[in-house]
């Protein structure tokens, strides 16, 4: 699934969705098919209902333009669509849903806070041993 978009320099970029096992991701790529960002996460162990975001990251060269936002949005307006939950894991989620969590809920969302348990889920992901 990919989203045209633009950051905020107005160039054009598109946010693709890999939907792996055991760690999937959305990507944020450049017109020219250079990927640029990710946000990696996890689907819950037993149910597709859940989605624990444990990573985002933009390249350094393309800080403060808006991509972190665009990959948090689109993550977040498919859980909505597909209705999943999001773990927050990583602080740039947890940070945008301090902020906008109201309105994410108000829209259809739904996220919970993290656990230990999440923790070990995304280390056995990792190791391969999901």
């Amino acid at each position: 699934m990919t989203q045209g978009l633009t950051h905020n320099t107005g160039a054009s970029v598109t946010v693709e969705r890999d939907l792996a096992s055991p760690i999937s991701s959305y990507t944020i790529v450049r017109a020219d098919g250079t990927p640029i960002g990710t946000a990696d996460f996890v689907g819950t162990p037993g149910t597709s209902e859940e989605r624990i975001f444990f990573h985002t990251e933009v390249c350094q060269d393309f800080g403060a333009r808006g991509l972190v936002a665009l990959l948090v949005s689109k993550a977040l307006t498919d859980s909505i669509r597909e209705n999943v939950t999001i773990v927050p894991l990583c602080p740039m989620f947890a940070r945008h849903l301090q902020v906008h969590g109201d309105e994410f809920i108000a829209n259809g969302g739904a996220f919970r806070q993290p656990t230990p348990d999440d923790i070990g889920v995304i280390t056995r992901a990792a190791l391969g041993e999901t």
